[in-house]
């Protein structure tokens, strides 16, 4: 049995400016972005699927760092807490009292996305199938800061990696941060990594990647302790488990129907 460290969430101070580990992990998160969306728009095959060139890749960052924030905002708004926000509409605005959502900002990204393309003229599912494989980092660096931070805890367990999280109590739990750092962050990276290596029909990417989130996060949802505010939800699962469900079917139809889409276009260029 281990015990958490209690790291101080201040990383460092700059005068009066506290700079927090979980903020240093978005910068991570929008830095491997960059990095490894440029490692792959310097390959002349992804440059000309995605329509993108090097000069969009900031931009593009630009428009998904404003998603993430105000759609993961407004998504633990909606799902989580929507009656407290609804009386206390101000607290809304206090980012730094915590409160994000993964499937709100999900949503916000895609709608940035969007609007990116259309202001842009290009199209929506090349793109969206590039950005799907640079994400899945950005997850695990965000799970990283949760582990630092020591929030969102597992469930009691004797499994002897099991950790002792002082701020909540003396019971032993599944470190579920780091669960979800090596399935919705790592694994699936390396998933996306070598399934978009090679051409796919458009939407197929991006259907993989909502299968993969909703299946790793829906398993990794049972090690992790329920927000003590909603507990668990219909037929014991999670208010987490619940948009996983969405998401999964999603990705599902999305994916068969870019299959089905390339073969027809396939079918009629051999005609």
């Amino acid at each position: 049995m281990l015990t958490h460290p209690q790291f101080d969430p201040i990383a460092f101070s700059l005068g009066p400016v506290a700079v927090r580990w979980y903020g240093l992990m978005y910068l991570l998160a929008f830095a491997a972005f960059f990095v490894l969306g440029r490692r792959r728009l310097e390959q002349p095959a992804f440059a000309s699927a995605s329509g993108l060139a090097q000069r969009d890749l900031e931009d593009l960052l630009f428009w998904g760092a404003i998603g993430v924030v105000l759609g993961g905002r407004l998504g633990y708004v909606v799902f989580y807490k929507p009656v407290h926000y609804l009386m206390h509409p101000l607290e809304i605005l206090a980012v730094w009292q915590g409160g994000m959502s993964f499937h709100g900002g999900l949503v916000g990204v895609i709608v940035a996305v969007w609007l990116f393309c259309r202001r842009r003229g290009r199209d929506f599912w090349p793109v969206i199938d590039f950005v799907a494989p640079l994400v899945p980092i950005g997850l695990a660096a965000g799970r990283l800061g949760n582990f630092i931070n020591g929030e969102l805890w597992g469930r009691p367990t004797d499994l002897p990696w099991a950790i002792v999280f002082p701020q909540v109590d003396a019971l032993a739990r599944h470190p579920s941060q780091l669960y979800q750092f090596a399935g919705e962050g790592l694994a699936l990276f390396a998933l996306l990594w070598w399934f978009s290596a090679r051409p796919r029909p458009a939407g197929a990417v991006s259907g993989l990647f909502l299968i993969g989130y909703a299946v790793f996060r829906f398993l990794a949802e049972f090690a992790r302790e329920p927000d003590a505010f909603l507990g668990l939800q219909a037929m014991g699962l999670t208010m987490g488990q619940w948009l996983c469900l969405p998401m999964l079917a999603a990705g599902i139809a999305l994916f068969a129907w870019a299959h089905r889409a390339g073969a027809g276009a396939a079918g009629l260029q051999r005609r």
